[in-house]
């Protein structure tokens, strides 16, 4: 399953983005999808997931309340609104899918198969 994640750019802190995450050809149903993000020098953390059943939605705790993840199953797209941006979220964002991810492996890297090649997003102060 091929991913192109997009949406990213320079923003300052308080603004709003949206990513976007994309199949090629294929369906997201049945797959949980999910957003981490590297920061330079640093390790690749969670940022949201939702299930393959699409019915949760799952946030780490940096993101909680400012972030929003969405799924467009018409479109194969799958969607993080990100508000309150703060310098700290500077970041290249990744989404990745996984067709055997639970609930408790949802925010391991390890559990998602296939790979979207990263968008940045900059947030300045």
């Amino acid at each position: 399953v091929q991913l192109q994640a997009s949406g990213g750019g320079l923003v300052q802190a308080g603004d709003s983005l949206r990513l976007s995450c994309a199949t090629a050809g294929r369906t997201f149903r049945g797959y949980a999808v999910a957003w981490f993000r590297q920061a330079p020098g640093a390790g690749r953390n969670f940022v949201a997931a939702i299930d393959r059943n699409g019915n949760g939605i799952y946030y780490g705790d940096s993101v909680k309340g400012r972030f929003t993840l969405s799924r467009n199953n018409a479109r194969n797209t799958v969607y993080l609104q990100m508000n309150s941006l703060r310098p700290e979220d500077t970041a290249v964002y990744y989404c990745a899918s996984g067709s055997s991810v639970i609930t408790s492996n949802l925010a391991s890297q390890a559990a998602y198969a296939n790979w979207g090649q990263g968008t940045q997003v900059t947030v300045s102060s």
